[in-house]
């Protein structure tokens, strides 16, 4: 379905505010799944150690092996990473009440990944939960030349391979806002650990840390999720839920409705608002395979970046 045609009535996938409230009326215990997750700030803190040490070790390795572990592990790691920030950004790290705490933890689980990006993260995913599919709003839909241009098998292939690039400049094009005091921050800080990192154990920890939040998004089973959430492989259909393995290394990011529905419920939650929910997700077109997804992507001719449905929104629109 091409971009601008949000049809009539509401998209599958797309739950009014009424809809969700009648949700967690008829099922109040949902609401006891909301608040911060206090699992996930060790959970994070391991993480970056385990990169942290991973960094030492492969600066002695030759450099084929340094890339075999970029991708084989360390792509890995960065993007769950990207995902813990994504928890992170909903405040559940802390809670609500202490949101300067997950802003600068979520910078601090930024430094293993090398690009600062929590803090600008942070503003425009918000924008996406309040404005999914809004046309110059949510930084999520790809621009007009995307879904021009990768239009083809291989250009789509391509396409996939540079999908961190089209997401770190997207917003730039689309909905570009003023650099705050915290951005400011997140770059220095990050700035200032990879020169150190460099100046410590010199060029091959730096390769392994960029290269894999680069590959890690790009053409890496993992990065299925982005295709998956809300791409229109079924006309109706705008999110999508999957419910495999991967979400261990996701933070359950698969499960999307839930996500969408709830989004203060932490990812380690969301199971369970499907076991206590079941008659709202069960039955709706879900994935088995984030890989699956990417291939399809690619292969079905009818399915591109203007697969996305694309909304103009009425009234003023707040910005942050």
């Amino acid at each position: 379905m091409k971009e601008g045609e949000a049809g009539g009535g509401e998209t599958r996938g797309r739950r009014s505010e009424c809809q969700v409230n009648g949700t967690s009326a008829k099922y109040p215990e949902i609401k006891t799944l909301m608040g911060p997750d206090p699992r996930l700030k060790w959970i994070v803190c391991m993480m970056v150690v385990i990169q942290f040490v991973a960094f030492y070790l492969v600066k002695d390795l030759d450099w084929k092996w340094v890339l075999f572990w970029t991708y084989a592990f360390g792509s890995c790691i960065n993007h769950s990473m990207t995902l813990a920030i994504h928890e992170i950004s909903h405040n559940t790290a802390f809670g609500n009440n202490k949101a300067m705490w997950n802003r600068y933890f979520a910078i601090f689980a930024n430094l293993p990944i090398g690009l600062p990006y929590s803090a600008s993260f942070k503003r425009y995913h918000l924008d996406h939960h309040r404005y999914l599919g809004g046309d110059g709003i949510d930084v999520d839909i790809p621009t007009d030349f995307e879904g021009w241009f990768f239009c083809t098998r291989f250009r789509k292939f391509i396409w996939i391979i540079l999908q961190p690039l089209f997401y770190a400049i997207r917003p730039l094009c689309i909905n570009p806002k003023p650099i705050t005091q915290l951005e400011m921050t997140n770059v220095a800080f990050q700035v200032t650990f990879n020169v150190l990192l460099y100046w410590l154990w010199g060029a091959k920890p730096v390769v392994y840390m960029l290269a894999g939040s680069m590959l890690g998004m790009g053409l890496h089973p993992i990065s299925g999720h982005f295709i998956a959430e809300h791409y229109m492989f079924l006309k109706g259909h705008e999110t999508y839920s999957y419910y495999g393995s991967l979400n261990l290394l996701t933070f359950n990011v698969g499960y999307h409705n839930e996500h969408h529905d709830f989004p203060s419920i932490p990812g380690r939650r969301l199971p369970m608002v499907k076991e206590i929910a079941a008659e709202y997700y069960t039955d709706l077109p879900q994935y088995t395979s984030w890989v699956k997804v990417l291939y399809d992507f690619i292969m079905d001719d009818t399915i591109s970046p203007y697969s996305r449905i694309k909304r103009k929104l009425k009234g003023e629109v707040k910005q942050e």
